[in-house]
């Protein structure tokens, strides 16, 4: 995703994480799991990766317990984790309502710009705004949702945000819509989006998800990449009752979370996704 080892071990720690907090738990444990071409790269490089990791393990309120390492042409970095949830408490991406508000808690646009980043078209400074973002826990949203009662959540990760709404949509038995023109985004995203500076992730969730999507052709064909493109430790996208959007939406932005309203929840038809 970037070129700074210890930004790299970050962002992929708070990628990890986000499986625990999008059903509302708590990290615990955290297993490092690391390919590394240790002929190839200075071992500096492999513990500023490390390093970068423990500090979001940390923020978590987690332990490291270990890890596994290979040797490999490609560096590749990531955590098993575990944590602890209430089942009471436990929010999944069944349960969304038709009458709900969707919440999304984080911008668009991080495999967009990590595609114009490869391409030297941006730099890491003009991307600050979307590795801050990605670098970001989710854990303040979850506690969030977790306390104002929310109906269903799913994170926003290398499916894009069209594949993971149609993931709440069809585990839920609900439709979706959602606004298609103007989703929010990381700063030049949009520009990049334009000049077709797009991943082969965001083609492949389109082919295989547009099926089950309705009005797409009726977008803007920059929107329509935004709206497909996979995600790296990407933000909630929340199920609430209108009755407890302010609350949830004041709370966020005070846990210091985005608060974007994209779309809603409908009765039929279900499993599907429409734009508006």
């Amino acid at each position: 995703m970037v070129d700074d080892p210890f930004l790299f071990g970050q962002i992929a720690a708070a990628n990890a994480l986000s499986d625990i907090y999008t059903i509302g738990g708590k990290p615990l444990t955290a297993l490092n799991l690391v390919s590394f071409p240790s002929c190839s790269l200075d071992h500096e490089i492999l513990a500023a990766i490390l390093l970068g990791g423990a500090e979001k393990v940390a923020e978590a309120g987690a332990v490291i317990v270990g890890g596994h390492s290979i040797e490999d042409a490609e560096p590749k970095y990531g955590l098993a984790v575990t944590g602890l949830v209430h089942p009471r408490k436990m929010v999944t991406s069944v349960g969304a309502r038709p009458g709900d508000l969707l919440v999304l808690t984080k911008p668009l646009g991080a495999g967009i710009l990590a595609t114009a980043l490869k391409g030297e078209l941006l730099t890491e400074p003009e991307i600050e705004t979307a590795l801050k973002g990605m670098a970001t826990l989710n854990a303040g949203a979850a506690r969030v949702m977790v306390e104002v009662g929310v109906n269903a959540c799913t994170d926003v990760t290398g499916f894009g945000l069209i594949g993971h709404a149609l993931e709440m949509a069809e585990a839920s038995g609900i439709g979706l819509v959602i606004n298609g023109k103007n989703p929010p985004t990381y700063p030049h995203t949009l520009e990049m989006a334009e000049m077709g500076i797009v991943p082969g992730g965001s083609h492949r969730n389109r082919l295989f998800y547009l099926p089950q999507v309705d009005g797409a052709e009726q977008l803007k064909p920059e929107i329509r990449d935004i709206l497909f493109d996979p995600q790296t430790s990407g933000g909630l996208l929340i199920a609430v009752s209108p009755d407890k959007l302010t609350e949830l939406t004041e709370k966020l932005h005070k846990a210091g979370a985005g608060a974007f309203l994209i779309g809603g929840v409908e009765e039929n038809p279900a499993g599907r996704l429409r734009f508006f």
